[in-house]
């Protein structure tokens, strides 16, 4: 399936929903653990109904829902077309019946306590390095490049999350090589920022806010907050 632009996934007016990353993801306060089941017994029928499953997190008063596709259409310059995993029709459909049973249920969404995390390593040799980190985090070297054009590490079972290479120049170590990408809901992201400066943080770049911004703690660690925009 075509995978979405963002501006073709804010147009479908999803409110429970939050595209962090490459799907779309929501929270449903359920009040209690078997509240969630039930809704995700429900959502499971829907899921059926259209073809399509989310993947579920549940927690005693929560349900957290992640929507991808894992056959959406990517196309480079050349028209080459790539299969990745990204956010497509499907999902805003299965998107839309899940808020439909939530609002059945009187279950409310909770959009501005949804955060996913990715990790970024700087590397020169990100298909060198790759393989191995790979293999250490999932077990097998099968997640490398899985879902994507790229090198990054994705897990199909999503116990970890996504590891991605960004590129840099060779360089001596030591170094800050890692950093965390905090994905959130565009409406917190600048709550989450201050929060974060008010404990001791500083602002190092946001220059390319509101997508995201770079911050560092008191060591020099750097972080950033990311949101779909």
């Amino acid at each position: 399936m075509e995978m979405l632009s963002m501006e073709q996934i804010t147009a479908a007016g999803l409110a429970d929903w939050r595209k962090l990353g490459q799907g779309l993801h929501a929270r449903f306060v359920t009040g209690s653990f078997g509240a969630g089941a039930d809704f995700v017994a429900a959502v499971a029928r829907a899921g059926e109904s259209l073809g399509h499953q989310p993947r579920v997190t549940i927690g005693d008063g929560f349900v957290d829902l992640k929507l991808i596709s894992d056959d959406a259409v990517y196309r480079d310059d050349k028209g080459t077309e790539h299969r990745v995993e990204w956010t497509t029709q499907q999902d805003l459909d299965l998107a839309r019946r899940i808020s439909e049973v939530a609002a059945e249920r009187s279950i409310p969404a909770d959009p501005a306590s949804i955060t996913t995390i990715e990790l970024a390593l700087d590397t020169a040799n990100a298909a060198a390095v790759a393989p191995m980190w790979a293999a250490l985090l999932t077990g097998s070297t099968d997640a490398k490049g899985r879902g994507t054009i790229g090198d990054d590490v994705r897990d199909a079972t999503g116990r970890v999350p996504i590891l991605w290479f960004q590129e840099t120049d060779e360089h001596d170590t030591p170094r800050q090589r890692f950093h965390i990408d905090v994905w959130v809901a565009p409406e917190v992201a600048e709550q989450r920022i201050a929060a974060a400066v008010a404990a001791g943080g500083k602002i190092v770049d946001d220059s390319e806010a509101p997508s995201f911004t770079v911050l560092a703690d008191q060591d020099g660690n750097r972080a950033c907050v990311c949101t779909a925009s």
